[in-house]
């Protein structure tokens, strides 16, 4: 049973999250009614409360990947074609970013270094997934994710689908860096066993 104190602090952080998704909001204006997407982003946020009240428990580093899902309960292929649109333009975006920064000298070698340490970090063990890092080698940078949060929690929450939808943001944020080439040839989210990553330096 919750506390007072812990369903106010739970509400702000609902609030909170749904206001930076206000880009799935301009998505749906699209396509339903005013009417519809006050019911549409009431549900989300109701939705989303009771995820955050069922996983007060989670690690740090689970909650710092599932604290930002939302799921709007609106026709399932309707939901679908907004999360997958909004988040490829998110990750197109960031990738263009990236893609600026690669033309400074020695950026590349500095992004490619980095994954190690992050990778271990924020896809590790501590943040819900298991992996098989491979020894370095000069010039690029090699992992297998074998456990992963977002497909564990995505079929908790009914919506499996939407896990191949994180996936791709890698290769929209990953895929088209000058003097890089991201390599990634099966995922957990397409139902494949491992998600493979590889990034290395390139002419």
């Amino acid at each position: 049973m919750l506390t007072e104190n812990q369903k106010n602090e739970l509400n702000k952080k609902t609030c909170k999250v749904l206001k930076s998704k206000e880009s799935f909001k301009a998505e749906m204006a699209k396509r339903f009614s005013s009417s519809d997407i006050e019911k549409i982003w009431a549900d989300a946020e109701k939705r989303l409360f009771d995820m955050y009240a069922g996983h007060t428990d989670l690690p740090k580093g689970v909650s710092a990947h599932t604290d930002n899902f939302i799921f709007p309960e609106i026709d399932k292929d309707a939901a679908y074609e907004i999360m997958k649109k909004v988040m490829a333009e998110k990750s197109d975006k960031f990738g263009k970013t990236l893609a600026k920064w690669c033309h400074i000298p020695g950026f590349k070698k500095f992004f490619l270094n980095m994954w190690d340490s992050i990778s271990r970090k924020s896809f590790g063990e501590t943040a819900g997934f298991k992996n098989v890092f491979y020894p370095k080698e000069k010039g690029s940078f090699r992992m297998d994710i074998t456990q992963c949060p977002y497909h564990k929690y995505l079929t908790e929450a009914g919506c499996p689908e939407l896990n191949i939808l994180f996936c791709e943001n890698d290769i929209h944020s990953y895929g088209n860096l000058p003097g890089l080439k991201f390599t990634r040839t099966k995922t957990i989210g397409a139902g494949d066993e491992l998600c493979d990553f590889k990034m290395e330096l390139v002419k």
